[in-house]
């Protein structure tokens, strides 16, 4: 059975005029997304605030500070969101672009859909369906999709046993 096609969107804050936008679009993905979504977790280590943050600074500053004053469990290197609590997805998506590595798993961990790593580069995987309702819900709200994300060619996954290094 051949899989989905994928369109690869790139993410990262410094790519919208407002840091605001990234945060919105990424809101509205988790939202739309829910029926798809495993595990939404990030690396709560080293996490740093992004100069492209302006607005609600002091409250992303708490949530960092809060998370660093928490007792380390051993070697827990994910601290997991739950996308049903509107507080939790707002907190996911500050700190989202805070942290060395954040991610958002399908179920079963079998794709990845959203990636931060080191705070500097943001990228979206999305199968069409899962993209088509995305770029409907942004659409429904008023806003514009990126030219450039409505211009991106989907593309389809090697197969599993051409992935990797050879």
């Amino acid at each position: 059975m051949a899989e989905e096609a994928v369109t690869t969107l790139r993410a990262e804050l410094a790519r919208f005029e407002r840091a605001d936008e990234g945060f919105a679009l990424l809101e509205v993905f988790l939202e739309v997304a829910r029926p798809w979504l495993g595990p939404v977790v990030l690396d709560p280590v080293e996490l740093r605030l992004p100069d492209e943050i302006t607005h609600d600074r002091r409250l992303v500053l708490g949530l960092i500070d809060g998370i660093e004053a928490e007792p380390r469990q051993g070697s827990v290197v994910e601290r997991v969101f739950d996308m049903e609590d509107a507080q939790a997805r707002w907190d996911y998506v500050r700190l989202a672009y805070c942290a060395q590595q954040a991610t958002v798993w399908s179920a079963k961990r079998r794709t990845t859909y959203f990636e931060v790593m080191h705070q500097s580069r943001a990228t979206y995987w999305l199968p069409d369906s899962l993209k088509a309702a995305y770029f409907d819900a942004v659409r429904a709200r008023g806003w514009a999709v990126p030219a450039d994300w409505l211009e991106a060619v989907a593309k389809r996954p090697k197969p599993w046993w051409k992935r990797g290094g050879r």
